[in-house]
């Protein structure tokens, strides 16, 4: 890049610190308060909760709180589908915002690693996408961004991302859905997925870590 590269950099920087501080300073509101917006709402309150759901995808707001709250509110399958929504929103804002502001600069970083990676990524950037997004426990804004920031193609980072958060976001909902009877079938089976799924991502991607070929610095 030429002239003033870092604008565009530093812009990346200062919407991802927004956002952190709109996380810290606002927060995500008491669970009384949204439902007493739900029923304000009527039928255009799912809606508005996927919106208001992409909105904090774009900050470090916890995921997971979230889709649970959709289900206390939602229940299923609906929950499953507001959630599943407003975060492939979210995710992809995030990521064209790291394309459009950060991409270059790393581009033109002249690493043979980090080469070699962007290269695996653009080969398969479906099944890695799908990898890391399967553990519910990984940072989600933060992989949106990253994502944004590597190679991988949006096609593939969107489909990824939606196959890849749906297995935990059907198991955060069915918590919340069925948190009033936590030893009911469906609350231990949602405790259970989401065990399984964390456990399982990480030992896919250690494995996945593993086979990348080492590149001299």
């Amino acid at each position: 890049m030429r002239g003033k590269w870092w604008i565009r950099p530093l812009l990346l920087a200062a919407v991802v610190g927004a956002g952190i501080a709109v996380a810290l300073i606002v927060g995500i509101p008491p669970i009384e308060e949204i439902r007493a917006g739900v029923e304000r709402a009527g039928w255009a309150a799912p809606l508005l909760y996927a919106t208001g759901y992409a909105a904090l995808a774009l900050t470090p707001a916890p995921a997971s709180v979230l889709s649970i709250t959709a289900g206390v509110l939602f229940g299923l399958p609906l929950g499953v589908v507001v959630v599943l929504g407003g975060a492939t929103v979210g995710a992809g804002t995030a990521f064209a915002l790291a394309r459009l502001l950060g991409r270059d600069a790393v581009a033109d970083i002249d690493n043979a690693r980090l080469r070699k990676l962007d290269a695996l990524l653009r080969r398969r950037g479906l099944l890695a996408v799908i990898g890391v997004r399967l553990v519910p426990l990984l940072p989600f804004t933060a992989l949106s961004y990253a994502c944004g920031l590597s190679a991988v193609r949006p096609r593939d980072y969107l489909l990824g991302t939606a196959v890849g958060i749906l297995p935990g976001v059907a198991a955060y909902v069915t918590i919340g859905a069925f948190g009033a009877t936590p030893g009911s079938a469906p609350f231990v089976l949602g405790v259970g997925g989401l065990a399984v799924l964390t456990v399982l991502g990480l030992v896919a991607n250690r494995r996945r870590r593993g086979n990348l070929p080492a590149v001299p610095d």
